[in-house]
């Protein structure tokens, strides 16, 4: 377990909101990147299930950590899917002795709703969510006043089961805005304008080496894309001098190598029965 500091909680997190501060949220996989978001001074981690340790808690230092629970088949939990309230309890339960302050669920009501009943901090998602996406396609939600209006009874709904807030993920601008002002929940906007209570992007965008298509609301900080191949290029290069060293013999050279005095090698020699050449 980590030990205590004096990293925010869940009242922190909701009067930062209460005085118009802005809260910034990086999701990250790797134990640097959460040390780095902690340098920082990044205010919150978006951190899923599969990558949250001890080690990854101790990295993120004072960050307040969302752990993600994968929905369905989209993970597990210790071998197998959730897909049960007590699925999800006993996920929430175990993540919060590793040192979780808040989890995402994009579950189901009822199974939303298990988790609050139990006082546990879930922050659910509204918008674009990629585990519905049959539902709407890969397009920004809430063009349209009915879909606006969708989008607003959803996060009502969920403002009424108890979580403590809401990915607010690819929504026009001003309805970010509206709908944030407007909810008692954190609203973690991505690609929602700037109006959204939080602002959510991915380590990889910011450092410049997504893998696959890049989301309009992106920003890239750094092309750590260009500094990965130049890497590689430097372990290949690195790889073949090693073999070109074993092939002709210069290594292992003597300064890698552990030796024997003489005396104690022609002991060995005498007792395998071996005589001087």
């Amino acid at each position: 377990m980590v030990a205590k500091n004096t990293r925010p909680t869940v009242a922190d997190i909701r009067a930062m909101k209460a005085r118009g501060q802005k809260i910034s949220v990086l999701y990250v996989t790797t134990l640097e990147e959460a040390s780095a978001a902690d340098a920082a001074g990044i205010d919150m981690l978006s951190i899923e299930g599969r990558f949250f340790s001890p080690e990854m808690r101790m990295a993120a230092g004072k960050c307040f950590v969302q752990v993600g629970l994968p929905f369905g088949a989209w993970g597990s939990f210790q071998g197998r899917p959730l897909t049960t309230a007590e699925d999800y309890l006993r996920a929430a339960f175990h993540f919060t002795q590793l040192g979780g302050d808040c989890f995402y669920c994009a579950a189901s009501y009822d199974i939303q709703k298990v988790l609050c009943d139990n006082h546990i901090p879930i922050v659910a998602h509204v918008g674009l969510i990629p585990s519905y996406i049959t539902w709407t396609g890969f397009r920004a939600v809430g063009k349209t006043a009915e879909e606006a209006l969708r989008v607003w009874h959803h996060v009502k709904q969920l403002e009424a089961i108890g979580c403590f807030g809401a990915e607010l993920e690819v929504v026009p601008d001003r309805v970010g805005e509206l709908i944030s002002r407007n909810t008692s929940m954190i609203m973690l906007g991505m690609g929602a304008g700037p109006g959204a209570d939080a602002q959510y992007l991915f380590a990889e965008d910011v450092l410049g080496h997504t893998d696959g298509h890049k989301p309009r609301h992106a920003k890239t900080y750094r092309n750590f894309a260009a500094e990965f191949e130049r890497l590689q290029q430097e372990r290949i290069a690195a790889f073949g001098e090693f073999i070109a060293d074993v092939r002709s013999g210069s290594y292992p050279a003597q300064e890698h190598v552990v030796p024997i005095v003489d005396d104690e090698f022609e002991g060995f020699r005498v007792g395998l029965g071996l005589r001087n050449s």
